[in-house]
């Protein structure tokens, strides 16, 4: 057994791991923390991704110990005070969500992509989420959330995510993330 220490989603916890204990199964099994999905266990879905120390990773290919020291976000980590981000809301409101299995996934990668990229073109947000798969084929709704997201935070409106058709103005007076919304849909 190893001793280690990991702050998830804002709460430290010390725990003694096996040194081949998954983060996937320490987050589910030991931590109780469910909304980070087991979807293939070989890094190929995407499903488990999580933040480790800002990085994205797909917590089925991390070893527990590799956290030891580190920062954790979950997908249940990402509402303050029961208010969600203009991720989450944008995937609500553009139906990103199908059965729901990729989701967590998809929002985490989403948002490490809108760190990176705050105005992505429908292109880079496909390409952004390629590590990540969705079975039931939501990726055009998924991307157009994602485009609304960024919309919504170049917009200084954080924690929403307006329909494309509400902005005031002509083609010239939209952001780039709603012109490549509209580009998405048409």
């Amino acid at each position: 057994m190893t001793r280690i220490t990991v702050k998830v989603d804002g709460t430290t916890y010390e725990d003694e791991v096996e040194p081949r204990l998954l983060l996937v199964h320490y987050l589910r099994d030991r931590l109780g923390l469910t909304g980070t999905p087991i979807g293939c266990d070989t890094s190929n879905c995407g499903a488990c991704t999580v933040e480790l120390d800002g990085t994205t990773v797909k917590s089925c290919a991390v070893l527990a110990v590799q956290a030891d020291g580190g920062t954790v976000t979950t997908v249940q980590g990402l509402a303050r005070d029961g208010e969600w981000t203009a991720l989450q809301r944008a995937f609500h409101e553009r139906h990103a969500l199908q059965c729901g299995y990729c989701t967590p996934g998809m929002l985490m990668a989403a948002r490490d992509l809108l760190r990176e990229n705050p105005h992505p073109t429908a292109h880079e947000v496909r390409e952004g989420l390629e590590g990540n798969l969705c079975r039931c084929t939501g990726y055009q709704n998924i991307v157009r959330a994602v485009l609304a997201a960024a919309e919504a935070e170049a917009d200084g409106e954080p924690g929403t995510a307006r329909e494309s058709g509400q902005a005031p103005g002509d083609a010239s007076d939209r952001t780039a993330g709603q012109r490549h919304s509209e580009e998405v849909t048409a």
